[in-house]
């Protein structure tokens, strides 16, 4: 049975086929680059970057892609035309892992999940107290 007691990033990425680590390395690091300032954690057994508390955006690897979580209506309608040759669905975008790591791709949509995270925060601040 697969490990799913990862305490890091690193050991999650080691955890992969060798030939999906470099690949996973390099979204790892286009998130981090798009995020200088996140935590990388493991959440629900996959990495997760949390910024503020927040969790912004988490990554796995899988058989024949690699994926990227959550991907909402909005991020999706943001990057219609980059995400077109992707496959999308229930909040996940799937990157196959026989193409080039979109790491500008990556960035941008991190860094749109970081404004996304802020707007909740701030409308929840924002609500009125329910008693």
């Amino acid at each position: 049975m697969a490990k799913t007691d990862f305490k890091s990033v690193d050991e999650y990425i080691a955890s992969q086929p060798a030939a999906v680590q470099g690949i996973l390395g390099r979204v790892r690091n286009a998130i981090r680059e798009a995020l200088p300032g996140a935590e990388e954690v493991i959440s629900y057994q996959i990495p997760a970057y949390k910024l503020r508390g927040g969790r912004v955006l988490f990554f796995a690897g899988w058989k024949q892609h690699y994926s990227l979580y959550p991907a909402g209506e909005r991020l999706v309608a943001a990057f219609r035309d980059e995400l077109a040759s992707y496959e999308v669905s229930k909040g996940t975008i799937r990157f196959p892992l026989s193409q080039p790591v979109p790491v500008k791709l990556i960035g941008r949509i991190a860094k749109f999940r970081v404004k996304e995270v802020a707007e909740r925060e701030k409308a929840k601040r924002a609500a009125p107290k329910k008693r």
